[in-house]
């Protein structure tokens, strides 16, 4: 998709292209493409939207998304086409970057039994712990509404076997719980969700995350 991010900073007024990533090895690709590309049009702005499965493009984004899928094959995938060493200099960049159920997992730095088990490739980007299937199995999948700080009325929240942050370091912003068990959290530039926003026509999340791309 060419198009421009327009941005505006005192006197200078101008047309910088940007690039939003999703990493495109495995899960709800699609959905967070177009999703993105809705926000974007809704914002009045517009960018580059790029699919990554190879390595050499996490470095040319200026924002990347995680999306939902299955962990440990994301997690795998990650090592074995070099994304994963390109992500996490990205986050060390400042490069905001927002993980969505299984990027949930992937971002944190600690894991529960279940993570040890499965050998499960861990990013290391959140001081968080995570409850691989917090909510239990597929058959278990739910939706609630939430409340969310940046938000002015609840979120209609889709989750499938999801996740759930178990402890979060003092760095950490909890953005929602669920009895306790944290579902959305902020580190800085790294922004976690235990559900799926990509599934509802709610585009407020992707907004708020495209909006972080000022910030940084």
């Amino acid at each position: 998709m060419n198009k421009s991010f327009k941005l505006e900073d005192g006197n200078f007024s101008g047309e910088i292209r940007m690039r939003i990533g999703v990493i495109a090895i495995q899960g709800d690709v699609s959905e967070h493409v177009h999703a993105v590309d809705n926000a974007l049009s809704e914002l009045g702005e517009s960018s580059d939207i790029v699919e990554i499965k190879h390595s050499g493009i996490v470095p040319e984004c200026d924002a990347l998304i995680l999306p939902g899928g299955e962990s440990t094959t994301l997690g795998r995938l990650l090592l074995k086409e070099g994304i994963s060493e390109e992500i996490k200099q990205a986050a060390s960049a400042g490069i905001p970057i927002m993980g969505t159920c299984a990027g949930l997992i992937l971002l944190a730095q600690r894991g529960d039994v279940q993570v040890a088990k499965t050998h499960q490739h861990l990013l290391g980007l959140m001081d968080t712990k995570v409850n691989r299937n917090a909510f239990g199995r597929q058959r278990e999948s739910f939706e609630t509404y939430m409340e969310l700080p940046f938000l002015d009325s609840p979120y209609r929240a889709v989750f499938i076997r999801a996740p759930a942050i178990v402890d979060a370091g003092p760095d950490v912003e909890v953005l929602s719980k669920i009895d306790d068990k944290i579902v959305a959290a902020r580190q800085s530039n790294i922004l976690a969700f235990a559900f799926h926003p990509e599934l509802t026509d709610d585009l407020r999340i992707h907004r708020y995350f495209l909006n972080m791309i000022r910030e940084y």
